[in-house]
């Protein structure tokens, strides 16, 4: 099993000017399907409670210390990637994802033959109640469990076009982002835009999980992980853009799907960038992985929650706190977004 912890061409570039502030440098055309983050300096990071694992249940012991951030202005997805556009990457570049190619004897040598079959990582939840301190309860891998049938072979995405494309690895985030002209974001480029420029707020749209009453994120009601009563209006995954969007115009940054960013995962990372003092500059992560879990797993982090997140394991919808993965596991709850630097628009 693929580590469970749980190159194509073709560039779209779109015009706007060779750079901001200057009116007459051209006509500035907005990338389809993205918005600008004019960049800034804020807080990054979350409160602890000093309980818990960087895994469970709702403290983040790796989201502090709180420290001072700067980014640069960049481009956005407003949503995730979805179904739709990712069929469209695969049909101009006959990219196969990781969950869709077969193991290999060299990368499980101790694997049976009959094991060595592609697959991915499904959420399976028990129907009975079971301790919340050993995750492979409500997780399996799954053999033909791919993008196309996030949940399993007799599982399809018919009718999901506007659905998140899920069961999505590192490199296979990767490789669309090239393809589409973009990138996958910094942590705190994800951050920033995720705080829609409010400081300093517990949620995406303020320090209210649930304003006057009102759902703003696809997450995990009733009993986890046995059953999801589904009355945020979705039980599972939700097609994107059915909650309100962030002060930023960004859907989904919250919940729905777990989203894929560049940096490499260290619990201590914000450790390290406040003993250097300062404000820390378009921060780009650690040079290498490091999660003393699993030592030997290269992980990259992953942003902003999911549809399985509850106050009753992990609350990881609460801006500033951080997911991982090992990068070359997809599940049916991880997806992506894109970003464009300034460097990667042409001017008209």
């Amino acid at each position: 099993m693929r580590g469970l912890s749980i190159s194509a061409l073709i560039s779209l570039f779109l015009a706007m000017p060779a750079a901001f502030g200057q009116a007459d440098a051209g006509k500035r055309v907005e990338p389809q399907g993205m918005v600008w983050i004019a960049g800034g300096e804020f807080d990054m990071g979350a409160v602890v409670n000093g309980q818990g694992s960087a895994e469970i249940p709702m403290a983040s012991n790796d989201a502090g210390p709180i420290h001072r951030v700067r980014v640069d202005g960049f481009w956005m997805d407003k949503t995730e990637v979805t179904n739709e556009q990712f069929a469209k990457f695969v049909t101009a570049t006959g990219y196969l994802t990781i969950a869709e190619r077969a193991p290999t004897k060299e990368e499980f040598p101790d694997a049976p033959p009959e094991n060595l079959i592609a697959g991915s990582v499904v959420f399976a939840p028990p129907n009975h109640e079971v301790p919340l301190n050993n995750h492979y309860q409500w997780w399996s891998y799954v053999k033909g469990a791919d993008w196309r049938h996030p949940l399993g072979p007799q599982s399809d995405i018919k009718g999901k076009d506007k659905y998140p494309v899920v069961q999505i690895a590192y490199p296979d985030a990767e490789a669309y982002a090239k393809w589409a002209g973009k990138r996958l974001p910094t942590e705190a480029e994800f951050e920033f835009a995720e705080r829609g420029g409010l400081p300093r707020k517990t949620y995406a749209w303020g320090d209210a999980f649930r304003p006057n009453g009102k759902w703003m994120a696809n997450t995990f009601q009733g009993k986890f992980p046995v059953h999801d009563t589904g009355e945020d209006g979705f039980t599972g995954i939700a097609p994107v853009a059915k909650f309100p969007p962030n002060g930023y115009g960004l859907y989904d940054m919250a919940g729905n799907v777990w989203e894929w960013c560049s940096d490499w995962y260290r619990p201590d990372y914000y450790e390290q960038l406040v003993k250097t003092g300062g404000v820390a500059v378009n921060p780009k992560g650690p040079d290498s992985s490091s999660d003393p879990a699993e030592p030997n797993e290269p992980k990259k982090v992953h942003r902003g929650g999911s549809f399985l997140c509850t106050d009753q394991y992990c609350c990881r919808y609460i801006v500033g706190t951080r997911g991982k993965g090992e990068v070359k596991t997809g599940t049916n709850h991880l997806g992506f977004r894109c970003v464009k630097s300034v460097s990667q628009v042409v001017t008209q």
